[in-house]
């Protein structure tokens, strides 16, 4: 085969590499699966031997177990893809150090973990001790919600409203009172003509149940947390690959 040929040919299977493995983070990281028929070890054999785009295979097949696991560190969402990308050229200089004795995604994982929680010692360190700092904790900046964070509140406030629906009536009307309105004990017991005692107590087991449904709705649906959107994606490969001089064509 010509060394032309031989370049044409990689090119082609690179495109259909980054197909494959786009498809793959959009659908289901779970099932990110063989691009190239590849396991990770045999991807990353790969890259040693010279085929470097080979790396965003990587990238987009362990994206969102990366950022879920930085996110729960930073808890900050404008710093998530610097984290990622940082843990991932990380990954990428020290590729020759992986030696297999623990999977491929835990061994990134690890180095996302410790980027994340070094990012945030320095962080804190370098956080100026001034009075305006007390001010800042009482009364919070409000940043606008991203569409990802306005949905995630819809969706959160759907499985509230729910479960306030669920309540017994007496537990239900209660707390909508109490919690929602933000009416006084004193407020909701002249509204029921009951005693205020009874209303400390009927919002005490309304709390109890609340938890218990909404903790059961949560757990069930705990694999959507942290979802990982396909432009995300894009967007961090894109970064590491600029960083590292790749390109994937």
């Amino acid at each position: 085969m010509s060394p032309g040929a031989s370049i044409f040919r990689n090119r082609n299977v690179a495109r259909d590499s980054v197909r494959k493995s786009t498809l793959e983070n959009s659908t289901n990281a779970s099932n990110s699966g063989e691009s190239l028929g590849l396991s990770d070890e045999a991807v990353i054999a790969r890259i040693r031997a010279g085929e470097n785009w080979c790396f965003e295979i990587l990238m987009r097949r362990h994206n969102r177990r990366i950022f879920r696991a930085t996110r729960a560190i930073s808890k900050r969402e404008d710093e998530d893809e610097d984290v990622m990308q940082e843990a991932y050229v990380r990954a990428y200089e020290h590729l020759s150090d992986f030696r297999g004795e623990a999977s491929f995604s835990t061994w990134l994982t690890r180095i996302a973990i410790h980027e994340a929680l070094a990012r945030k010692r320095r962080e804190q360190r370098l956080t100026p001790l001034d009075p305006t700092s007390q001010e800042s904790m009482v009364m919070p900046v409000e940043t606008p919600r991203s569409p990802e964070q306005q949905a995630n509140d819809h969706q959160l406030r759907a499985v509230l409203e729910r479960a306030i629906d669920a309540l017994p009536d007496e537990f239900s009307a209660v707390f909508v009172l109490r919690a929602v309105q933000q009416m006084t004990g004193a407020e909701t017991a002249v509204c029921f003509d009951i005693p205020e005692e009874t209303v400390k107590t009927r919002l005490y087991r309304a709390r109890q149940r609340l938890q218990e449904m909404i903790a059961t709705a949560l757990d069930a649906n705990a694999t959507q947390a942290y979802e990982f959107p396909l432009s995300r994606c894009d967007r961090v490969v894109r970064g590491v690959l600029d960083r590292l001089g790749v390109s994937s064509d």
